[in-house]
């Protein structure tokens, strides 16, 4: 199948919504890396997401011209190509983008998008994420709410957070500290500004639970996921929905080395998203290191010899690292139970 159309996209998050199931949203920086999430996803006979991080982008564009938008493109379109081979359907999402870093990448590629459907041609992202976590919960809805009109225009689905997600992703900061639980009144005061979901655009929500960025050990993270129910009944009752609706589809951020119950919880009070990167990339460095430990005399040229090519070759360790992370990623989507749930499975 080819990447989801907006049409297509729409209908992965309703059926999350209502299966209570969620998508695993997996940061890629290379053409090997999508092709182990794409590889994970059919495996699975699970719909996935493939995003690209600001850094992860300007990576991809090549260390001498590092260009966020090049690099964003350049691994939309190789996606558009190879995941046109699978069964299954996977949208394209950009990560995390701070307000210093709008102009440099979420505006421009809105653009491209909006070129394209002016064409009569799919936009080249399913989603983006604007992250306002870092500034006044006012400035940073004013910007959602300017992003979300150009975002529909472009059939687009925007990503905005509320709280703060602590930890470090991309140079993005967040402090461990009570901004980590998104506040009830910050839940009201988004759907005052965007007004009700897919009443103006289509806009999933990163809430706050106590999330934060990378693995620790456990005890360490003080997970809530009650704040996510609390969120949606305070703005269930405004809106005057029945009791147990879920007016926000929501997303998961720093969801690499949670327990499966924080996960199922998360989920049950209308995670749609949860974001995997951490976990992924240990699982494609992993063989990687074992291949260069196992094989030291050949990927090396020790004491004049030639050393083996075979094994210096890197399709050698990038075929393993595909396989291991594709097992990281079946993994995601069994614990989100979105496993065998492809829109293409009916």
């Amino acid at each position: 199948m080819p990447i989801a159309s907006p049409e297509v996209y729409a209908e992965m998050l309703d059926r999350a919504r209502s299966g209570q199931f969620a998508y695993p949203a997996i940061n890629c920086t290379s053409s090997e890396t999508i092709n182990a999430a794409l590889r994970g996803f059919a495996d699975s006979g699970s719909d996935g997401i493939i995003q690209f991080s600001t850094g992860g982008s300007e990576f991809a564009s090549g260390t001498n011209v590092k260009e966020m938008v090049t690099g964003a493109v350049a691994l939309a379109e190789f996606a558009h190509v190879v995941a046109a081979k699978y069964p299954i359907n996977v949208a394209l999402h950009t990560d995390h983008c701070p307000k210093d870093k709008l102009d440099g990448y979420v505006r421009p590629l809105l653009a491209i998008s909006q070129e394209r459907v002016d064409k009569g041609r799919p936009p080249l992202f399913g989603s983006h994420m604007w992250d306002g976590s870092a500034i006044p919960i006012e400035e940073n809805l004013q910007i959602a709410d300017e992003l979300l009109t150009k975002a529909a225009n472009a059939k687009i689905v925007l990503e905005l957070e509320i709280g703060v997600v602590g930890g470090e992703e991309d140079g993005v900061v967040g402090e461990i500290n009570d901004k980590l639980y998104t506040s009830p009144e910050d839940f009201l005061r988004t759907v005052e500004v965007l007004g009700r979901n897919g009443e103006r655009g289509r806009y999933i929500l990163a809430a706050t639970f106590g999330n934060v960025h990378g693995v620790y050990k456990p005890g360490n993270v003080k997970l809530r996921p009650e704040v996510l129910r609390e969120g949606q009944r305070v703005v269930a009752e405004k809106l005057g929905l029945p009791a147990g609706s879920k007016p926000f589809d929501l997303v998961f951020h720093g969801g690499s080395g949670s327990a499966p119950a924080e996960i199922k919880e998360a989920v049950s009070y209308g995670v749609v998203k949860m974001n995997v990167d951490t976990d992924t990339q240990y699982a494609f460095t992993r063989p990687v290191a074992d291949h260069m430990l196992k094989n030291y005399d050949g990927v090396l040229k020790i004491d004049g010899e030639v050393g083996n090519k075979k094994v210096y070759d890197p399709r050698s360790y990038l075929k393993k690292a595909e396989a291991s992370m594709s097992e990281r990623v079946i993994e995601a989507c069994n614990d989100l139970h979105s496993t065998g749930r492809s829109v293409t499975a009916g």
